[in-house]
């Protein structure tokens, strides 16, 4: 007797919280809430379940939003009856799932097969790309360039070098390796030289900032800013270090910092996208998630493809995102060993 008891308030207990998280979802999620929305999805199946049954209710009630009266010269006898007992009290709800994450993954490209010209013979005329602006790029040489909002880079790539310009606002580069030719990126006068290897790099009004994530980097001055060719300013930029470089003729010395792995996550921590949809099918928020992921979703059911959410998702947390497909639009996610999840419709 006492087990049952504790059962049933246990299931009370689950069906308010329930409740609870579908009103939270609708007026959106802090942080901290979307850290523990996930925690109390994956703490018991039940959850699960009783979120999706609530969200069912919920979506009838939704139904009520569209309904309005016509208009009439004569009051509608419905609004003048005295209310029920218990009056229903209506809640809009067009739910808002937002999912949340630590590590940023990349999505690493294999270096592209491209013919090397014969020493000696690089082209007279650099071959240019326009200008890209925000979110995750691909160049070429299989190099990954990652913009902040608002950054925008230049690509200009020769036989002899691999070169790029940061025009605004803050990147992080993945270099592909390749000693012959190596990969340059030029910040307001100041070149970021690299053979293989990761770093940031970030503009500011009146310094540079370059953070080595993995690897070796060397600043240099461009000749435009000096009368001759000039020493390094940093011969040698290691993992871990962060330079900055004030601008101006009678500038300091390079400010060169040491930094740990939790203030590196904190000078990174603008790659954590939040990304946001309204009334997004979701074959479009799949496609954004496998851009900014090398784990690639495949949603093979084309009901489940035009099922449109209105949400906010962190952009790195892919078994978070699927965890709520399963739970709240009867998704059914198989795992695969080549790095892909398949979504399907669960079959009734």
């Amino acid at each position: 007797m006492k087990d049952a008891a504790n059962h049933d308030a246990s299931l009370e207990r689950i069906e308010h919280d329930a409740a609870a998280w579908v009103l939270r979802c609708d007026r959106g999620l802090t942080p901290a809430e979307q850290d523990a929305y996930s925690e109390w999805l994956a703490a018991d199946p039940r959850h699960c379940a009783q979120l999706a049954r609530h969200r069912q209710h919920w979506g009838r009630l939704d139904k009520l939003a569209q309904w309005m009266p016509e208009h009439s010269a004569q009051p509608n006898p419905d609004l003048l009856a005295p209310p029920p007992r218990r009056p229903l009290r209506y809640v809009p709800v067009a739910l808002t799932l937002a999912v949340a994450a630590a590590v940023a993954v990349f999505l690493f490209v294999p270096r592209s097969h491209e013919a090397e010209p014969a020493p000696g013979r690089a082209p007279a005329v650099a071959k240019v790309a326009p200008p890209a602006a925000s979110g995750q790029r691909v160049l070429d040489d299989g190099t990954v360039v990652e913009l902040n909002r608002d950054a925008a880079v230049t690509v200009q790539f020769t036989a002899a070098e691999r070169r790029v310009r940061l025009e605004r606002g803050e990147a992080h580069f993945t270099v592909t390796k390749n000693p012959a030719r190596p990969f340059i990126v030029n910040a307001a006068g100041i070149d970021v030289r690299a053979v293989g290897t990761a770093f940031n790099v970030r503009v500011e009004s009146a310094a540079v900032e370059v953070l080595v994530t993995e690897g070796t980097v060397r600043l240099d001055s461009r000749p435009e800013i000096a009368s001759a060719t000039p020493a390094p300013l940093v011969p040698a930029l290691e993992a871990r270090q962060r330079a900055v470089v004030s601008m101006g003729v009678a500038a300091p010395p390079p400010q060169i910092d040491t930094l740990t792995a939790g203030e590196i996550e904190r000078v990174l921590a603008w790659q954590h996208r939040l990304l946001n949809f309204t009334s997004a099918p979701l074959q479009e928020i799949v496609a954004e998630f496998n851009r900014r992921n090398s784990v690639q979703l495949v949603v093979i059911d084309p009901e489940l493809a035009a099922v449109r959410i209105s949400a906010s998702f962190r952009s790195d947390n892919i078994d978070g995102f699927v965890t709520l497909l399963e739970a709240g639009f009867g998704a059914r996610a198989e795992r695969r060993g080549d790095g892909k999840i398949v979504l399907s419709k669960v079959q009734k």
